[in-house]
């Protein structure tokens, strides 16, 4: 289903939560959508590699990098992995890198920037919990929706 985020809130006002503009569009998809499911890492993507190499089942991963623009962590091999195993999207609170190539996948990504550093991996952060940026809670099971107007979430489905 085809969407803008602009009519989402028209019609749903005081319905939904919208995120401050804050994020840039690096995915070869602008307009994605999905349930959202959540890692909360600190430079340290090693649970980001683990969820996009799994069944995304046409879920959006919110990423809750705490804002850092010292990693990156999203590249092209992990969009494409996503992008692979039927992720809609990636919205990342930090930075990705490869954002050339990453333009060219089939996969959303917003991100704060770009950052050409890899991240530690040591296995350290937490999934499946709420985080919290962009003044958004962003709930696992809950619905994001975002375009090139930015991001919309929601606890129920607004296509159906």
């Amino acid at each position: 289903m085809t969407f803008k985020t602009a009519d989402l809130c028209d019609d749903h006002e005081g319905k939904i939560s919208v995120a401050e503009p804050l994020f840039a569009d690096f995915g070869g998809n602008i307009c994605f959508s999905g349930k959202i499911f959540t890692i909360k890492c600190f430079e340290d993507n090693s649970l980001v590699r683990v969820a996009l190499n799994a069944p995304g089942e046409g879920r959006v991963l919110v990423i809750d990098g705490g804002g850092s623009i010292r990693r990156a962590l999203v590249g092209d091999l992990l969009a494409q992995a996503g992008a692979d195993n039927n992720w809609s999207g990636i919205v990342v609170n930090g930075c990705i890198r490869d954002s050339g190539v990453i333009a060219t996948i089939k996969i959303g990504c917003k991100a704060l920037g770009t950052l050409p550093m890899k991240t530690d991996k040591k296995g350290i952060g937490e999934q499946d919990l709420t985080v919290h940026f962009a003044d958004v809670d962003f709930v696992p099971g809950h619905y994001l929706y975002a375009d090139e107007d930015g991001i919309v979430v929601s606890a129920h489905n607004l296509l159906s």
